[in-house]
């Protein structure tokens, strides 16, 4: 490793020291499906944070409200048998006092757009509610979705029903098979006494629109959004809000350079690693990260296609949940997306995964002002 004193490293003098980087594309995780249930819990960006942590702008009424609403939530999930009657508080924030399921919504839906910190409420409401971890659950949409692919239908209705709150993020629907799934699965949930909460960029009665033939579905949107009060959360996104601009990529050798010098970092030419994520499932994504304390990317350039994008959105997540820095070589990472992804349906995904990526690039520049 060079000597000389923080500054971006130059040309190398001699061999690059250190051990080679580890690969993501040579990553091909296997994820059994207890380990699917055991992680249902905030990841770690968000393991700390609690509602006196959420910090409202003072200009953004709705987001003080978000909390008001959120801990009255909270309290309300008593830690009672989740099914078979008895005391229960849902959206009436207090105890009923009479056994029968309450009318009306089960859930709270967070509504707004990206970095306004709705996943922050969305684990703290996790953390305030009055059960055991077991008994609660948190995890993306896809992360729910992939659960029913691993245990099947019935038993992740059998082991989802003891729980008291189901926190969903990211809920979006992007095809039929879906919709029609998520609104049987969360219809039986709630019949068994669970809370639900979900975090979007979308109003519940909006899924799905620009991304299939919502209007089919319309019952099954309608059913979703049934169980749901939106409530929305208006402001600009608190991972840029009054930062410098983000870094611009670096040179290829710094990259290089740096993914060596740095124990546990990865180094990936950015075609291949696309190329790599169609064959790991993103439910491994996850997994795919373990261990790593660095992501290095080099030829980083325009994403080809949508399916190839919405793979990319997964990854970003996952690195931004276990805040994984990103130094990358190439375009900006606001140019990975096309005009017309950025117009379509998904644009919303896309602008979440340039909003991370950029807050990723920006704990990468430590990295590289260490050596």
């Amino acid at each position: 490793m060079s000597s000389s004193p923080a500054a971006a490293p130059g040309p190398a003098s001699g061999p690059i020291a250190g051990a080679a980087p580890l690969s993501l594309c040579a990553r091909e995780p296997r994820v059994p499906a207890d380990r699917l249930v055991a992680e249902m819990v905030p990841p770690p960006r968000f393991d700390s944070v609690r509602f006196s942590t959420y910090l409202p702008d003072p200009g953004q009424p709705s987001q003080t409200e978000a909390v008001r609403v959120l801990e009255g939530f909270a309290a309300g999930l008593d830690g009672a048998p989740a099914s078979g009657g008895g005391r229960r508080g849902f959206l009436g924030f207090g105890r009923a006092k009479a056994p029968s399921r309450p009318a009306g919504p089960r859930g709270v839906y967070l509504d707004g757009g990206y970095g306004v910190g709705k996943t922050h409420l969305l684990a703290s409401l996790w953390h305030a509610t009055p059960a055991e971890p077991a008994r609660k659950a948190f995890g993306t949409f896809v992360e729910l979705t992939n659960l029913v692919g691993a245990l099947g239908f019935q038993q992740t209705v059998s082991t989802l029903s003891g729980h008291r709150l189901l926190c969903i993020d990211e809920f979006e629907l992007d095809d039929p098979g879906d919709t029609v799934l998520v609104s049987t699965l969360l219809g039986k949930l709630v019949d068994a006494g669970v809370a639900l909460a979900a975090t979007s960029n979308t109003l519940p009665g909006k899924l799905g629109e620009g991304r299939f033939a919502a209007a089919d579905f319309l019952r099954e949107i309608q059913g979703l959004s049934a169980h749901f009060h939106a409530l929305r959360i208006d402001g600009e996104d608190y991972r840029h809000r009054g930062l410098p601009q983000a870094p611009a990529p670096f040179p290829e050798e710094v990259v290089t350079r740096t993914a060596h010098a740095t124990p546990g970092a990865s180094l990936d030419g950015f075609p291949r690693l696309l190329e790599h994520l169609a064959k790991v499932h993103p439910s491994r994504y996850g997994a795919l990260t373990d261990g790593l304390k660095a992501v290095c990317l080099t030829d980083v350039g325009p994403v080809p296609d949508q399916s190839t994008a919405l793979r990319l959105v997964v990854l970003a997540d996952r690195l931004y949940d276990r805040e994984v820095p990103v130094l990358a070589a190439g375009i900006p990472f606001d140019q990975l997306f096309s005009a017309d992804m950025l117009a379509g349906g998904y644009r919303k995904k896309y602008f979440r995964a340039i909003s991370r990526l950029t807050a990723l690039a920006r704990d990468a520049q430590r990295l590289t002002e260490a050596r």
